[in-house]
């Protein structure tokens, strides 16, 4: 398929809310595995820290 300007490529033949949605939720997605498990990374840390704190000074 070829278009023939970038307004065309945005619409994708009528398609194009469709398509970019999906284009939208996959990067939020792929965004949201790459990040979350940093996020717990860093409580998990945080908590193991805190546990060895606090048994260590018992």
């Amino acid at each position: 398929m070829s278009f023939e300007s970038l307004q065309d490529f945005i619409a994708m033949g009528g398609h194009g809310p469709f398509v970019w949605t999906c284009y939208g939720v996959t990067i939020l997605i792929i965004f949201y595995n790459i990040v979350q498990p940093i996020i717990r990374r860093k409580d998990v840390l945080k908590r193991l820290n805190r546990n060895l704190k606090r048994e260590s000074n018992s």
